[in-house]
């Protein structure tokens, strides 16, 4: 019964409030610049994001003057459930996270926008387990081995709901919010580094995305008093 609740009801529900919802959300857009200079420049495109701000960027990252995407989601119950939600609005979906499967699904990945011009591959920054803001592996590497350009790309909205309980304070705007949508500027990384030069890139790029929250939440006039980027126990 579970497996059926969450392979069919819950996304039939699930798209419907997505719909319902993004016809009242009045979006805005800032440094769009980017994101047509990425999807122009003839390299795959990976899109960078937050897994907390998913709902603000799922339904506007799906309209087809946004480009076509490739997402992952997880293997679990609650993956099938989003994968279809996404399989519905456009997306393509490879499965598996960095719980299991992830290192495959990025490989695929690699594969399917190599094989496929025009298609870009987005990624939550910090997997699917976090910790929130906290940049894993698997977007820098997708970057190098598909000789990609990184986009990133951010939202913010007000009134917006947060999700407290959730690992990534997942925000959700609620009707009639108004939705800043922030892209920066593309940049590629190098085909070949070491590990050490991974950690930096993926700190810079960790950099990149607090910078970019805090424009888009500056924009908005809306924010989270928690940080984007979780503390760890050493900082």
């Amino acid at each position: 019964m579970k497996r059926l609740l969450m392979r069919v009801v819950v996304p039939e529900v699930a798209l419907a409030l997505i719909r319902l919802l993004d016809a009242s959300w009045r979006y805005r857009e800032t440094d769009r610049r980017h994101l047509v200079a990425a999807l122009g420049s003839g390299k795959p495109v990976i899109g960078a994001f937050l897994h907390g701000r998913i709902f603000l960027l799922l339904r506007h990252m799906s309209r087809r003057r946004n480009g076509r995407w490739l997402s992952m989601c997880s293997k679990s119950l609650d993956g099938d459930a989003m994968a279809r939600v996404e399989e519905r609005l456009g997306f393509e979906v490879v499965r598996g996270s960095s719980g299991g499967g992830g290192l495959q699904a990025v490989v695929d990945m690699i594969d399917r926008v190599q094989a496929s011009p025009g298609l870009g591959a987005c990624l939550a920054v910090d997997g699917s387990r976090g910790p929130r803001g906290r940049v894993q592996g698997g977007v820098v590497a997708l970057a190098r081995r598909s000789g990609g350009l990184i986009l990133p790309v951010t939202a913010s909205a007000r009134p917006a709901h947060i999700f407290r309980r959730a690992w990534d304070r997942t925000l959700l705007p609620l009707p009639f919010a108004r939705v800043d949508v922030v892209y920066g500027e593309p940049f590629e990384v190098p085909a070949r580094m070491r590990a050490a030069q991974l950690k930096e890139w993926c700190v810079d790029l960790e950099d990149r995305m607090v910078a970019l929250q805090a424009r888009a939440d500056e924009l908005s006039g809306a924010g989270d008093s928690e940080p984007v980027r979780a503390p760890l126990p050493s900082d």
